[in-house]
């Protein structure tokens, strides 16, 4: 069983709280580590290494932190089937998903990577008499990353390579469930030549979290997760006067019109719905389907998910992998049993799926139910498994109501050959990344993710240009020399003459 440690000033640091946590393998119900839980003195530690280091990686020249960066994404491209291995065994999702992932979060580090020119402030020449005006983005100090167990390697660098880019110091809590990765990428940023103190990880649960929320030298928060942690953590951190951009969960809708393209829609839902078993805060979880077209969709639709090919994730012909715990697999089995009992017509039931040879991994198969309601718990709450929920409606204007009216708003996709319906759709929903004809619309690494509602917390977007003004603070600077300055006091405002 692998012993994981801390990762603090360079360095593989055992945890000394007392306290761990036992992880499995999800495709094999294997024991296969034990996680350190880091208490409020280990925090400390990680984020004293941080503060030390912080004077000397702020004042590096942006081009050269930019060189490491590029160092970094060299390495990131060397070691990406490693990397997604790591991922696949502790998390579950198939070796492809996985690789994948290892690619958008990689895309962020190339967006880091120019850095000099995103840090470019303003200027203005003589703005009064003899006096100059710019501006220049300096970094916060020591911020931090707390990231969940869906995207390991993604969502961690949603965060920390913009943040460093931009001269601060960072420390990680990464999830407790899958915490691998989050190590290789420190030894990685190690071998990049990142200076010791600059990149730290402590692994933990909640009490790792409140010491970060709680320490006097964390100046940010940066959080990915479930709705009401993300709340709790902003309304903690901002009463502590700290910066925190707080994502939370996801019911995205993807609307179907009966003009749709039914076998690009039917493959859309079939990959955004089970695609890394649903557990993505960007899967499509109801399928609106309006007018005529359900019953089209249904007829297609059931017999893909019946055939879903549900394997080790390991295995490069599976389609799904198994969900990330034990724990998880019952929460999700709970939902399904609520569906059926709120009256929801269940048209493909994934409890009780076994893969051969792998009995006591966490599998499920995918589940499909029809004629779900607003009023539902399974409409209302994230599942984050995979169930599919098919609501139907009668027209376009009660979809976009209907998506309007719930509590996140996250991610939507929009599938239609009207270009009217598409432009309406775009401008009438109330929902932060849009896709028309595209089920998951993740934007790219030099624009911004985040949601609206319930889904995000904070003035703040993660990564692109959003990620490099949560990042860094404006300063103003107004100059001019003695033998430009009047003779006498000045009592009215500088002015231009």
């Amino acid at each position: 069983m692998n012993q994981l440690t801390h990762y603090i000033n360079g360095q593989p640091v055992a945890g000394r709280s007392g306290r761990h946590t036992e992880g499995h393998n999800p495709a094999t119900g294997e024991l296969t580590r034990s996680v350190p839980l880091a208490d409020a003195a280990e925090v400390d530690a990680a984020v004293a290494a941080a503060a030390a280091a912080f004077p000397a990686w702020a004042e590096t020249p942006p081009l050269k932190r930019a060189r490491i960066l590029f160092k970094f994404k060299a390495l990131i491209e060397e070691h990406q089937d490693e990397l997604a291995e790591i991922i696949t065994r502790e998390h579950g999702k198939v070796f492809t998903d996985a690789l994948g992932e290892v690619t958008r979060g990689l895309e962020i580090v190339e967006f880091a990577c120019g850095i000099p020119h995103l840090l470019k402030g303003q200027y203005t020449d003589q703005i009064g008499g003899g006096i100059d005006n710019w501006t220049m983005r300096q970094p916060l100090g020591v911020v931090a990353g707390i990231t969940p167990f869906n995207f390991p390697m993604m969502v961690p660098c949603w965060m920390f390579p913009v943040a460093l880019a931009c001269g601060n110091t960072f420390v990680l809590k990464p999830s407790e469930r899958d915490p691998s990765c989050a190590n290789r990428l420190a030894e990685l940023l190690e071998q990049a030549g990142l200076p010791d103190g600059v990149f730290n990880v402590v692994h933990g649960d909640k009490s790792a979290v409140d010491a970060l929320i709680a320490h006097p030298k964390v100046e940010a928060l940066s959080f990915v997760g479930s709705t009401p942690i993300a709340e709790y953590i902003y309304s903690e951190g901002t009463r502590r006067g700290k910066r925190v951009q707080a994502l939370g969960g996801a019911k995205n809708h993807m609307v179907v019109m009966p003009d749709a393209d039914l076998d690009q829609v039917t493959d859309a839902l079939m990959g955004a719905a089970y695609g890394s078993a649903g557990e993505r805060c960007m899967a499509i979880s109801v399928a609106v389907l309006v007018g005529e077209v359900a019953d089209k969709v249904i007829e297609r639709l059931v017999p893909r998910v019946k055939s879903l090919v549900v394997k080790n994730g390991l295995e490069r012909d599976a389609e799904m992998g198994p969900v990330v715990t034990q724990q998880h697999r019952a929460k999700i089995l709970g939902y399904i049993e609520d569906g059926i009992a709120s009256g929801a017509q269940m048209r493909v039931d994934g409890r009780g799926l076994t893969v051969p040879g792998h009995e006591n991994g966490f599998f499920l198969g995918g589940t499909l139910f029809d004629h779900v309601t607003a009023d539902m718990k399974i409409y209302r709450e994230e599942i984050f498994g995979p169930v599919l929920c098919v609501v139907r409606v009668p027209d376009f204007a009660s979809a976009v109501a209907l998506i309007n009216a719930h509590e996140f708003g996250n991610g939507v996709a929009c599938f239609t050959s009207d270009g009217g319906i598409a432009r309406a759709f775009a401008r009438q929903i109330k929902v932060g990344m849009v896709g028309i004809n595209v089920p998951i619309p993740v934007p790219m690494a030099w624009h911004s993710f985040g949601g609206w509602k319930r889904s995000l917390f904070g003035d703040h977007h993660a990564y692109g240009e959003e990620g490099v003004r949560f990042y860094t603070r404006n300063k103003s600077i107004m100059q001019r020399w003695p033998d430009s300055i009047a003779k006498g006091a000045e009592f009215a405002m500088p002015v231009a003459k």
